[in-house]
């Protein structure tokens, strides 16, 4: 009999299926009571049986013992309801549930014999998930994308499956009814439960508890293996093994028989007769054995549980390894090439003076080169009635004069007189007043462009790049002011030809220096010649020189005009310069003088009518005596403003008893023979007695000869007249310690050999009449009497001719205006403006080279900051933390470069008096020089330190480790520097003044700082200043910089207990950034980048203009 029962009993547990299901946290809701809230009393008398209609049955209440809730659920005594578990549902949880287990409890009972399940759900009551997406509802809001069906078997924290009995009586026996198990555990009350089913009817269910779990896997082979404590089971009444028509109970076998341990086990291999699950439990396993000749119940089981990604076994989030190898190398590599810079420099500034060899020049090339100099039209210039005005201030005033080719034209005068003033109006210079006259080259009227196209200037002050040689000073110029055609041999060999001349040979490998540089360099007197020589080796048809003598010794300064007079007289050139005290020898070598006194003309004319010209209205130069001194001190003393209160007294004595002196000057150059045409008599009279000629005192002022006598010959004023005067000369106090023959060899004044010369008025209140632009000193009559002159009258003549002759050959009729000549005369084919972008990039990086300080500088706070900022943020973080470092990151890495980036304020600073002047004398064109500080300050300060920081820092800080982001990482960077640097620099060239442009740069940094998005936020900023936004370059590079980061970033955030993956774009977006706009804002500095290139170079080609 027990045999009988025992089979039957068998037959129906083989149809169970246990299997592991990890039990999830959507569950526990469903296991709930309230036994603790409410009071232990019998809420549901025996009157409520009593009080309801004979054939109504009685309600469901978990409560009543006649009540039970199936599948083991928990009662909620407040309702008497069933807490039924997921996937069953009805008063007493024996209906499974349809739709999927995301539904939660809007799902609905069974309608039928099979339920129809969602997309991506299978099972007899629809719990075991298939796919990812129908677990996405079932994640907390706003992670979707991470949901997860884990299909392993394995319990997580509330596993599902469905099994198929697979054992071959079992199947054979139930035939067209399948045999199936549903199963779950959950993994925080390490339980299990399973429901056995017959044609997807229930027939019992049970429940394990103390369950544990584990998985194992190798190369070959993979198992999952559970093992519960106890188990008990439980029939549904009326169903099939249950009490079913045609069907056997097995309540009390399931009830006394099955008690546990139970195990559950499922093997995956490469031997597939291994695959499969097995159910096993002692008395169940005793009976399939004895029956059906198994060990065990066979399953194949379909597993599913819903988690989010982070939850799924095996899974860790990714750990950011810092490759130190790497870092170490870098750092390495960074220093080794900061070595390898210090190392070219030293190289560079210590090779050997000696690396010029001599030139040898063939000679067809000698003659060739000779010719490209020789061949110019030999240059007349023509000049009259010049004039200027500087604001109200008349500081010129009706200037004449001419210079031949061949021909070296002084312009002397005092301080103050206006001779540089004129000399930049002669050379075309862009003056602040009005400048009138007119001007003729040749008799014709040229344009500017054409006349400054074959002239040279020299101004009075060096303007010379101090970390230069004084050969590669002058190189400079001849490369990039000499014909195109020239060789460069050629050029070289002209250079050398022009240091030997000036006398500068043996210094020509010495650096120019400054004051403020690292060593002083060559001498004052030597930047001087080295000035010359710059503008002497394009052997110009015109050179102008403002006071070439000036900071030189005798010597040399005779050395220098007489090159100058070398080249007027060799090449036929035509040379105009000031002078301001020249020596007798340099006096000797000029052709045309113009005397200027306060702006006007006191003479203009050939030098070698000087002489008899003043002799002429009665000043003579005294014998010996330097006419240049003697023409200057004449010019200031008849500027002298009248005095009423001086008195004059002079004597005059034929016998030299009286109190005399004499001139030092005279005994001073006695060595040069004088100039003077003056004769050389004993005395004035013949030794006639002559009345004493004392002026007595209040009676009369001295007269601008007195004036000139006194300052010439007296060491002192006589106030007391001698006692009896016996001649008209004025003597020397050392006149008495001679003889009355060596007395009359240096006579003072005597008259002038020939005519007497005209009588001039001395009193000093007899002026002639008031002229336009008169002084209302003595020097109305020096003006008044060169104006009347014949010398003028010849230089009008001159002026007149050239012109005439030069319309008459340009076939415009006598009295015509002059129209701008066609340029006959013109000076030589510059090089190519790439040619001269290159002479001026070596230029500017022995400049840069032999000052190396800045771009040292540079370089090694790029690769200490990077050091140390890289230590700072080592390994940032993927989580709300690590996202914050990221945003300080970037943006002190902005500030630091775009701070650093004020430096650029100083690069026109030290060359924008040189580049000024190097423009006006037409050395290249201001695109060539601007492209080469450009490029020169772009490379080297710009572009290398911003890459060596990256390059260090991106590894440290543990950013996203892929070269695409990387080099993004680095375009910002850079673009965002070059950005920086071009503002700055358009900002140093606007303003002249570095106080004030520092202001501006710093002030424009900051704004542009707090509109970048990280001190304000975009969608906070009002509307009328939004627009600044858009002009920030620190908006663009910080935006580029968080979104190439963090747009595919996944952050970590603690919520709702789990470790939630929040997507970088969503933080981005709440910023205000938009992750859209990576290559909007690459764009948008490059675009700033290039405007602000061009707004430089606009401003250098406008405001750095000479006007003086």
């Amino acid at each position: 009999m027990w045999r009988a029962v025992s089979a039957v009993v068998a037959v129906a547990l083989l149809q169970i299926v246990p299997s592991v299901v990890a039990a999830s946290r959507q569950t526990n809701q469903f296991y709930t009571t309230n036994d603790a809230l409410l009071p232990q009393q019998d809420l549901f008398g025996s009157s409520l049986f009593e009080k309801r209609p004979e054939d109504c049955p009685p309600c469901f209440n978990c409560n009543l013992g006649d009540f039970v809730c199936l599948q083991y659920a928990n009662c909620t005594k407040s309702s008497g309801k069933c807490a039924c578990p997921p996937g069953f549902g009805g008063e007493d949880c024996s209906a499974p549930l349809c739709g999927s287990l995301a539904e939660g409890k809007d799902r609905l009972p069974r309608e039928g014999d099979n339920c129809e399940c969602r997309e991506g759900w299978e099972g007899i009551n629809c719990n075991v998930c298939k796919t990812d997406a129908a677990c996405a509802p079932m994640m907390p809001p706003k992670q979707e994308d991470g949901a997860v069906c884990y299909r392993e078997g394995i319990v997580v924290n509330e596993n599902y499956q469905i099994c198929d009995i697979t054992n071959r009586k079992i199947v054979e026996t139930l035939k067209e009814r399948k045999p199936q198990a549903t199963f779950s555990c959950n993994a925080e009350r390490e339980t299990c439960n399973f429901q056995f089913w017959v044609g997807q009817q229930e027939s019992f269910y049970c429940a394990l508890d103390n369950c544990a779990w584990k998985a194992e896997a190798t190369d070959t082979r993979n198992s999952t293996s559970y093992k519960c404590e106890n188990i008990k089971c439980s029939c549904i009444p009326g169903r099939f093994l249950c009490g079913a028509e045609n069907s056997i109970d097995i309540g009390d076998f399931l009830d006394q028989e099955i008690k546990g341990p139970a195990s559950f086990s499922t093997v995956h291999s490469e031997n597939a007769r291994e695959d499969g699950s097995k159910f096993s439990e002692p008395a169940m396993n005793q009976l399939i054995s004895s029956v059906f000749g198994d060990t065990s119940i066979q399953l194949q089981c379909h597993s599913g549980e819903c988690l989010y990604r982070t939850e799924v076994p095996g899974y860790s989030r990714p750990i950011k390894k810092i490759n130190t190898p790497l870092i170490a190398s870098v750092i390495a590599g960074c220093a080794l090439f900061v070595v390898a810079v210090i190392l070219l420099i030293f190289f560079l500034g210590r090779r050997s003076s000696k690396r010029y060899g001599p030139i040898h020049l063939g000679d067809d090339e000698e003659e060739e080169n000779a010719k490209l100099l020789a061949d110019h039209k030999p240059a007349a210039l023509y000049f009259d009635n010049v004039s200027y005005n500087l604001k109200g201030k008349q500081i010129l005033t009706g200037i004449t004069g001419a210079v031949h080719p061949g021909e070296l034209l002084a312009i002397m005068g005092a301080s103050g007189a206006g001779k540089t003033s004129f000399l930049d109006i002669m050379a075309r210079k862009k003056k602040r007043g009005v400048v009138s006259g007119d001007f003729w080259l040749n008799g014709e009227k040229v344009t500017d462009d054409e006349f400054r196209s074959v002239i040279g200037f020299v101004d009075q002050e060096d303007t010379m790049l101090p970390t230069l040689t004084v050969h590669e000073t002058i190189l400079d110029s001849a490369l990039l002011r000499l014909p195109r055609e020239m060789s460069v041999a050629s050029k070289v060999q002209k250079v050398e030809d022009v240091e030997r001349q000036l006398g500068i040979y043996h210094i020509r490998h010495q650096v120019i220096g400054s004051e403020e540089g690292n060593g002083r360099g060559i001498s004052g007197g030597e930047k001087r010649r080295v000035g010359i020589a710059c503008e002497l080796v394009t052997s110009p048809s015109i050179l102008f020189l403002d006071e070439p003598t000036s900071g030189l010794d005798a010597f040399n300064a005779f050395n220098v005009v007489e090159c100058l007079v070398t080249l007027v007289k060799t090449y036929n050139r035509t040379v105009v310069f000031t002078i301001h005290q020249p020596r007798s020898n340099i006096v000797a070598l000029f052709d045309q003088l113009i005397l200027l006194a306060q702006g006007r003309t006191v003479y203009s004319g050939p030098f070698d009518k000087c002489q008899n010209y003043f002799d002429s209205i009665g000043y003579s130069c005294p014998p010996g005596f330097n006419i240049a001194d003697y023409l200057v001190d004449l010019t200031m003393h008849a500027s002298t403003p009248y005095d009423p209160n001086e008195q004059v007294e002079v004597a005059f004595s034929a016998n030299g008893d009286g109190d005399m002196t004499r001139a030092s000057s005279t005994r001073a150059v006695k060595s040069i023979a004088s100039l003077s045409n003056v004769s050389m008599v004993g005395s004035l009279g013949s030794g006639a007695e002559s009345a004493p000629m004392i002026r007595p005192k209040n009676k009369r002022k001295a007269s601008i000869r007195q004036q000139q006598e006194r300052q010439l010959y007296s060491r002192k004023n006589t106030s007391d007249p001698p006692p009896r005067p016996s001649g008209a000369s004025l003597r020397s106090e050392g006149d008495s310690m001679l003889g009355d023959d060596e007395r009359q060899q240096w006579v003072k004044l005597s008259k002038q050999q020939g005519q007497p010369p005209p009588q001039v008025n001395e009193d000093p209140h007899d002026l002639p009449p008031a002229a336009p632009g008169a002084t209302g000193t003595d020097l109305d009559v020096l003006i008044s009497a060169y104006n009347e002159s014949d010398v003028a009258a010849a230089l009008r003549d001159d002026i007149h001719s050239a012109a005439d002759t030069a319309n008459g050959a340009n076939g415009h009729p006598h009295g015509s205006p002059n129209r701008a000549a066609s340029g006959r005369v013109k000076g030589y084919r510059k090089p190519w403006i790439h040619t001269q972008f290159i002479i001026l990039s070596r230029r500017t990086w022995r400049n840069i080279y032999r000052n190396p300080m800045l771009m040292l500088t540079h370089y090694a706070i790029a690769i200490i900051l990077a050091v140390f900022v890289g230590f700072l943020f080592y390994g940032i973080t993927d989580d709300l933390a690590g996202f914050q470092n990221r945003l300080g990151f970037f943006f002190f890495i902005l500030a630091l470069f775009g701070f650093s980036t004020l430096t650029s304020l100083t690069v026109f600073a030290p060359e924008r008096l040189l580049f000024v002047r190097e423009r006006a004398k037409g050395y290249y064109h201001p695109i060539a020089y601007y492209l080469s500080k450009v490029v020169f300050d772009i490379v080297p300060l710009r572009l290398i330190p911003p890459i060596i920081m990256c390059i260090i820092v991106y590894p440290m800080t543990g950013l996203v480790p892929a070269w695409a982001e990387f080099f993004k990482f680095l375009l910002f960077i850079v673009l965002f520097n070059l950005a920086a640097a071009t503002i700055c620099l358009f900002i140093g060239i606007c303003v002249r003044n570095q106080g004030v442009a520092n202001l501006f740069g710093v002030l424009v940094m900051l704004f542009s700082l707090l509109f970048g998005g990280f001190l304000l936020n975009h969608n906070t900023i009002p509307k009328p200043v939004a627009w600044l936004q858009q002009l920030s370059i620190f908006h663009y590079a910080f935006e580029g910089l968080i979104v190439n980061e963090a747009r595919y970033l996944t952050l970590i955030d603690k919520q709702y207990g789990l470790d939630i993956e929040v997507p970088g774009s969503a933080i981005l977006s709440s910023f205000g950034f938009n992750t859209l706009a990576l290559w909007r804002d690459a764009i948008g500095l490059g675009a700033i980048c290039g405007a602000f290139l061009l707004l430089g170079y606009m401003a250098l080609h406008i405001f750095l203009v000479e006007k003086r």
